[in-house]
């Protein structure tokens, strides 16, 4: 999808290279790496080679064997200059994790290695993701050289709070999740890849599941932890949407940036909701809302020494989906999901689509371990009145991206014909959030 260049200094979180590498790997993107000669005190570049299955280079004066081709791409047929060309093809430049020592050759244009040149000659997005001692984190020359990048446009991933590689020390400096680099990097790429696409428009985004009470501490739940509406959220507004994101319950945290209302019954859903939805141009209904809930719950909690509880008697919740279709505009486009169990599912998604007047249904199997609930991956099939899409299995954030081509193509009108609320409008235009 996208050509990622990897850039890995010395420090012992060196080790995360090797997981970021295969995250984006598996999310469909060519990564080639480069290090500098310190790194390989703590990572040897043969690791990284069987990883991204192309050359590492350390030096600018290697010869490289791939001619600066990422990998699934034909080699040039001559041998250009490796640390142009490398940075001259990638999408993006990330630097991870980026010592105390090239932070102050980055911010005051040193060039002495592969890295830190690549980084001079770069056109594209560059992030740099530090990693270090706390001590040398805090100190007033990495922070000014850290505020002078970020002056320059570098995108910089800060550090965690946590234990540290010297034994006993805990502070500020472990090198950021290599999920949550690769998160900052795709959104990074989705707004350079869609820049306009989605300026002003106004997305309400739902995501987690409901909780229904049975007593003042158990309740009827589910096991969505909201990771694909928080990468739907987080998707819009790379591209420039104002997402405004309903969260029922989530076991991940939302995106920054992204106005979040949190709620926990699907009746405090359905409240917000319905506040909500007459400005939005796009509703993402990807939060698992109950059908049931107990018709009385007790207020207090239910002890188990005075024996079992009377059969709790459940009564039908309210079904949003239902109710804002009920409710919307012409223009506006609504987006449903099915969370299935085997066969039949796509089927279950097409009656859902005309039952609940949507645009389009997104439906996926739960039957199988390896995607769905609490997974980082999702493979679905997008269904609209015209045509049904299988998108394959790769990480959530990819398939978000797939959901919102689909509402693009809603939006101008390839697929859709004016069902439900009629014909989808321009959308409008306001600040980018």
């Amino acid at each position: 999808m996208a050509r990622l260049l990897l850039g890995v200094t010395g420090g012992i979180a060196a080790y995360k290279a090797v997981e970021l590498a295969r995250l984006a790997i598996k999310a469909g993107h060519a990564v080639r790496a480069v290090q500098t000669p310190a790194s390989e005190h703590f990572l040897g570049r043969a690791t990284l080679e069987g990883i991204t299955g192309a050359p590492v280079l350390v030096s600018e004066f290697e010869p490289d064997p791939a001619r600066g081709a990422y990998p699934g791409e034909s080699l040039p047929d001559h041998a250009p200059i490796s640390h142009l060309a490398l940075v001259q093809r990638a999408d993006i430049y990330l630097i991870a994790p980026a010592s105390a020592n090239t932070l102050a050759k980055l911010a005051h244009g040193q060039a002495d290695n592969l890295l830190s040149t690549a980084a001079l000659a770069a056109d594209c997005p560059v992030v740099v993701a530090p990693a270090m001692n706390d001590r040398m984190y805090r100190h007033a020359a990495t922070q000014a050289n850290l505020e002078l990048l970020q002056a320059r446009g570098v995108v910089v991933v800060a550090p965690g709070d946590g234990e540290l590689a010297s034994r006993g020390e805990h502070g500020i400096g472990r090198l950021a999740e290599p999920a949550e680099l690769l998160d900052v990097c795709q959104s990074l790429l989705a707004r350079g890849l869609a820049p306009e696409s989605w300026r002003g428009r106004r997305v309400l985004v739902t995501a987690g599941g409901t909780r229904e009470p049975i007593d003042s501490v158990r309740y009827i739940g589910n096991r969505s932890s909201g990771r694909m509406g928080i990468a739907l959220a987080a998707r819009a507004a790379a591209r420039g949407a104002q997402v405004t994101l309903v969260a029922a319950n989530l076991a991940v945290d939302p995106p920054a940036g992204v106005r979040t209302l949190e709620v926990q019954t699907a009746e405090e859903l359905l409240e917000v909701c319905r506040r909500e939805f007459p400005a939005a141009d796009v509703l993402l209904m990807a939060a698992a809302v109950a059908d049931f809930r107990p018709a009385r719950p007790a207020e207090v909690k239910l002890k188990k020494d005075s024996g079992p509880p009377e059969p709790i008697e459940l009564a039908a919740t309210d079904d949003v989906l239902t109710t804002l279709s009920a409710e919307r505009r012409a223009g506006q486009v609504l987006v449903g999901f099915a969370a299935e169990h085997g066969q039949g599912a796509v089927e279950y998604g097409r009656r859902k689509l005309e039952g609940k007047g949507l645009d389009a249904v997104i439906v996926n199997d739960i039957s199988r371990a390896d995607i769905g609930f609490d997974a980082g991956d999702n493979e679905v099939v997008i269904v609209t009145a015209h045509h049904q899409r299988r998108v394959r299995r790769a990480a959530k954030e990819l398939v978000a991206g797939e959901v919102l081509d689909e509402v693009d193509r809603i939006w101008q009108g390839e697929r859709k014909e004016g069902s439900g609320g009629g014909a989808p409008a321009s959308p409008s235009r306001g600040a980018r959030v």
